[in-house]
């Protein structure tokens, strides 16, 4: 196992843990209670890491974690499901998991 990424909350690890899953690239959140030990523990411990299971997907998991970092967009997206409103840098709707292909 490789670690993949140092998230800066949890909500944060599980997208990325999401995005990479959809990617067909298996991965492991860790550190999910670490806060918890705050005090005890230097803070830089107890942030949530996202970790590569199998070395050979590393070049592919890189990309996805870059288009993800890169695609902080403002505004608010709808999807063409069920007609939710989403933040644009969504890909799947929050209500249905419909992928969200229309932009403003």
């Amino acid at each position: 196992m490789h670690k993949l990424y140092t998230a800066a909350d949890l909500p944060d690890a599980y997208i990325v843990l999401n995005l990479l899953t959809q990617a067909h690239i298996e991965v492991r959140v860790f550190n999910e209670n670490a806060q918890g030990g705050l005090g005890e523990i230097p803070f830089t411990h107890a942030y949530p890491e996202v970790w590569l299971l199998d070395e050979a997907d590393m070049e592919r998991a890189n990309k996805v974690i870059e288009n993800y970092e890169s695609s902080e967009v403002e505004g608010d997206v709808y999807c063409t499901g069920c007609h939710e409103e989403n933040p644009a840098n969504f890909q799947y709707c929050w209500n249905c998991g419909e992928l969200i292909n229309e932009r403003p």
